[in-house]
């Protein structure tokens, strides 16, 4: 455990010593961006590390003796393309790892150069969205990686249609993130309508390319099967935080309107999933909604400082609140175990 504890401590360190500052002041942060690098490092160097590393082993080892064309031709064909890419330099799925890392690591720390405190806004990824989600679900980390970038380019003032571009590319390593396309309709500064048409044109092109001739296997996959996912409840539970602070207390969170509409929409998705997952026939298609919601804990819980007059007791409430999602998850989850010990390609 001691890797994931020191990763934790390094971004806790940086958390605790930074100094917030004005709203709108998006300067690169020089120690974010050196713990940034520590943290794709270990997202991209792991071995057998995840849930699901030996399932990501079997795809490297399939697509490479496919290809380009019938890699292209896979779904997700991003993530396809990259395991073949690195497979014809013979190359290792670590190396598929870092990039995907990487991608993850360039969309986190871009959400959290426009926050305030980033280094708070950092450590509160860490101990589900970084180990948890980043080191084990390779494509869906990467597809989040470039929806929180778009989150990042609409706080800095983009256009909705920059933001569906983002999904766009997010959809290519897991198409099931195109369920966040709708929060363009009211993400920007435009007509309403002409947002809405935006992201009808957008959904058709991307279920014509990605999802046309998966929808079926899709539906039946997430709907008809009832397939169950088992951390579907946490997750949907973590975000109820966040989304409760920023419905009741967004005016506080120094969040100009535009974003603070933007957030109150994902929050009122979030908490939609609650009911959602006694209502719906499979939790997995729940879950894989939660999950592309994860980034509402980076704004929602960062700028919970604001609510406290003791800076020093509002940084000690978030470090305590990171502190304790990370123990109960490494020593209570019922697969962490396959995140134990951290290993690293580098012997």
């Amino acid at each position: 455990m001691f890797a994931y504890w020191l990763l934790f401590g390094l971004f806790a360190v940086g958390a605790v010593t930074e100094q917030s500052r004005r709203p709108g002041d998006f300067r690169a942060d020089p120690v974010l961006i050196v713990l940034g690098i520590f943290m794709i490092l270990m997202i991209g160097l792991r071995f057998h590390v995840g849930a699901d590393y030996e399932a990501y082993l079997r795809i490297f080892d399939y697509v490479s003796r496919l290809t380009f064309l019938e890699a292209l031709q896979r779904d997700d064909p991003g993530y396809h393309v990259l395991n073949w890419v690195v497979a014809s330099f013979d190359g290792s799925v670590w190396l598929v790892n870092l990039v995907c890392g990487g991608i993850f690591g360039w969309g986190l720390l871009r959400l959290c150069q426009t926050e305030p405190s980033p280094r708070t806004a950092a450590l509160v990824a860490i101990p589900y969205l970084v180990i948890v989600v980043a080191m084990g679900y390779t494509r869906q980390a990467v597809a989040i990686g470039f929806i929180m970038a778009g989150i990042a380019s609409l706080a800095r003032g983009g256009s909705s249609i920059k933001f569906i571009v983002y999904v766009a590319f997010a959809a290519l390593f897991h198409k099931t993130s195109v369920v966040v396309l709708p929060l363009a309709i009211f993400a920007g500064q435009r007509n309403h309508f002409l947002n809405a048409l935006a992201v009808l044109v957008a959904a058709y092109a991307l279920y014509d390319a990605l999802l046309e001739e998966s929808v079926d296997q899709l539906v039946a996959s997430y709907i008809d099967a009832r397939y169950e996912s088992q951390g579907a409840a946490i997750r949907v539970a973590m975000n109820v935080v966040p989304a409760l602070i920023i419905l009741f207390a967004g005016r506080q969170l120094c969040l100009d309107e535009r974003m603070l509409r933007f957030w109150r929409l994902v929050a009122f998705a979030a908490l939609a999933c609650v009911p959602a997952l006694f209502l719906l026939p499979s939790t997995t298609a729940v879950d894989r909604v939660a999950l592309y919601l994860l980034p509402i804990q980076v704004v929602g819980i960062g700028r919970s400082i604001f609510l406290f007059k003791s800076y020093g007791f509002s940084k000690a409430l978030v470090v305590g609140y990171c502190f304790a999602v990370l123990y109960v998850w490494l020593n209570f989850a019922s697969h962490s175990f396959a995140w134990l010990p951290y290993r690293t390609v580098i012997q």
